[in-house]
């Protein structure tokens, strides 16, 4: 079964349209009543940028053009070079774009390296698959779940998140 892991793009312009899930800038009185609010709003509009640059990366099937390195470790940009290399092998690209509801799970901000985890609801239902030869929709696999949870880490390095890793569980729909 192959479950995308962050993947897709849109055909033609190549901006995404991954949906945002990171909230509006808190204000100064969400900030008091919630002191990680500023942080937790800039893991989200991380993660955001992530999925944004993995999309241009799947619909041209290279990283390159992109600013994917900027906001992933080599654990999690590993993962999407892996699937780059199956997919140009395949002859494949990816057109359209996932949608994503991402919510922070844990934020740790004491200690040497700031870390958080976010569980996302992806779906993958308008990111389709297609022969870069002639443009055709490839299905998705019978088992491919359209809608499932991912997981992913982060570590702020200096001033900026990073995403260390990023792991699919077709088995959890949402």
């Amino acid at each position: 079964m192959l479950v995308l892991t962050a993947c897709s793009s849109s055909h033609g312009d190549n901006k995404a349209s991954v949906h945002p899930s990171a909230p509006a800038p808190p204000s100064a009185s969400s900030s008091a009543a919630d002191p990680e609010a500023a942080e937790k709003a800039a893991v989200l509009m991380a993660y955001d940028a992530f999925w944004s640059e993995q999309v241009k990366a799947y619909a041209r099937t290279d990283i390159k053009g992109t600013e994917l390195k900027k906001y992933a470790t080599k654990d999690a940009l590993g993962r999407t070079m892996g699937d780059l290399l199956m997919m140009k092998q395949a002859g494949t690209a990816t057109s359209g774009a996932p949608t994503h509801q991402a919510a922070i799970t844990s934020l740790t901000l004491t200690g040497s390296v700031p870390k958080a985890t976010l569980q996302d609801c992806l779906d993958i239902s308008n990111w389709k698959t297609i022969k870069k030869s002639t443009g055709k929709v490839q299905p998705f696999p019978s088992n491919q779940p359209l809608r499932y949870i991912t997981t992913a880490k982060a570590e702020k390095w200096g001033k900026q998140w990073m995403f260390t890793k990023l792991t699919p569980d077709g088995k959890r729909t949402c």
